[in-house]
């Protein structure tokens, strides 16, 4: 697995909604903004909606993380329910009954009208204590017209000055569609925010792509080269869903061929493995698969005739030397090398090393729109200054972030200014030269720069 060759802590491109490996693109900032504000606010009708593959569940999932212990959250995954299936479902997760009372209990027979009365009451009961309830629905764009018109009524549950029930609705962009329809508008009309997610711009998508390897934490530096990653917005289109099949089926290749830098090669094989098309122009023409292939079958030739020689080598040392293995009886020479899983090992120890790291300097207020220059992330204090010494003899500011990935694991970001737009950070990291290389233009304020624990 290519996990353990270049020593990732998880897996980097799962497809599973995990809020930590959210990038928050320009959109995905936005639209959970906006979601935020007016569940804060009271909104009754929230509709979020974005292509297939662009996020929505795992924002859901970041959505839900952010809220304290006195809102109550029930998120339904599962769009095809009758309207009492519904309501079972939303008493269960907001804890107002168990699972056995829905199973044999009063409520297992109750009707939609008591179901109702029962969330009502305990909607109500929310009010003295300054408490809110919120209900997502998934994949919303295949509730049924009777369940839409349900979740109207249950939208409408308030009192005098306040919605006692928050209610967002996520499916794709079909959605919007569907809610416009003649019976539905009076649901329509009751939609306080709507927002979109948007496919990520080839910046975001190399952002997105360097985000999810550092979440990862791998031993190994793995690098994608800018054409790699100019042929992985272009085949995927700039969707995340698509990039995370890409990426991982390159780290594939990659590993097979026992190398952490992933270049345009690797994202042609990993949408060879997919079934997808290579757009035009991107990559030559069929001239540049086929020169490909030939390279391929170079390669194989060359392996096939190592294969020759090392036998001939191994015919030659057994009529000189005798029998192999009782050399390998004898033990290793002394200065033979250590086993690559060894050394493996002994590295990832070595950088998960606790390092003596200094208190971080004071983060700058961040400015709406702005956008930061991310020179680099470190394990140990030595690092840290170095990048810091080299910053500072070329006029530049730096400052830090540390990031708690778990018990003894700190890691720390060096970061430069706030620039007004991504052409004056772009200006700047080409002054750096080859001692920041890697250095990445980010949006600044949406970083939301603060000590993420995982």
């Amino acid at each position: 697995m290519y996990e353990d060759y270049y020593g990732f802590v998880q897996p980097p491109f799962s497809l599973t909604p995990d809020p930590r490996f959210l990038y928050r693109s320009e959109s995905h900032d936005l639209a959970l903004q906006q979601v935020w504000q007016a569940i804060r606010r009271k909104e009754g009708f929230i509709v979020l909606t974005g292509d297939i593959g662009t996020g929505k569940t795992t924002l859901c999932r970041t959505l839900l993380e952010q809220f304290d212990q006195t809102t109550f959250t029930a998120l339904i995954l599962n769009p095809f329910l009758s309207v009492e299936e519904l309501l079972r479902e939303v008493l269960l997760s907001f804890g107002i009954v168990s699972k056995d009372a829905l199973k044999s209990g009063r409520l297992a027979t109750a009707s939609k009208h008591e179901l109702v009365r029962t969330l009502h009451d305990f909607l109500l009961s929310l009010v003295p204590l300054h408490g809110s309830a919120v209900l997502i629905i998934d994949e919303a764009q295949h509730l049924s017209t009777d369940v839409l018109e349900e979740i109207r009524v249950l939208s409408n549950l308030e009192t005098n000055d306040q919605k006692l029930l928050q209610v967002v609705i996520v499916g794709q962009l079909n959605l919007l569609d569907i809610l416009a329809k003649a019976e539905l508008r009076q649901l329509d009309q009751r939609i306080s925010i709507r927002c979109s997610l948007k496919a990520l711009t080839r910046e975001e998508v190399e952002a997105y792509v360097t985000h999810r390897l550092w979440v990862a934490r791998a031993s190994t530096s793995v690098t994608f080269t800018s054409k790699a990653f100019d042929l992985v917005h272009s085949i995927s289109g700039g969707v995340p869903r698509m990039i995370n099949l890409l990426c991982d089926r390159a780290l594939m290749v990659g590993c097979e061929q026992q190398t952490s830098n992933i270049t345009e090669d690797h994202i042609v094989g990993a949408a060879a493995q997919l079934g997808q098309d290579i757009p035009k122009g991107k990559i030559k023409g069929e001239r540049a698969v086929a020169g490909a292939a030939t390279s391929a079958s170079r390669r194989t030739g060359r392996l096939v005739l190592a294969a020759v020689i090392l036998a001939a080598i191994a015919a030659a040392i057994y009529l000189l030397l005798g029998n192999p293995l009782d050399l390998m009886s004898a033990g290793a020479a002394p200065n033979s090398p250590p086993p690559p899983a060894r050394v493996a090992a002994e590295r990832l120890v070595a950088l998960r090393a606790p390092a003596d790291l200094p208190v971080a300097t004071p983060i700058p207020p961040p400015i709406p729109g702005s956008f930061s220059l991310l020179v680099g992330t470190y394990d140990n204090a030595r690092d840290v200054q170095r990048a810091e010494a080299l910053l500072k003899a070329r006029q530049q500011a730096p400052y830090t972030i540390d990031i708690l990935m778990g018990p003894d694991d700190l890691q720390r970001r060096v970061l430069l200014g706030r620039y007004a737009t991504r052409e004056e950070g772009e200006a700047v990291r080409v002054t750096l030269g080859k001692d920041f290389a890697t250095a990445l233009v980010i949006p600044g304020a949406r970083e939301r720069l603060r000590v993420i624990i995982p």
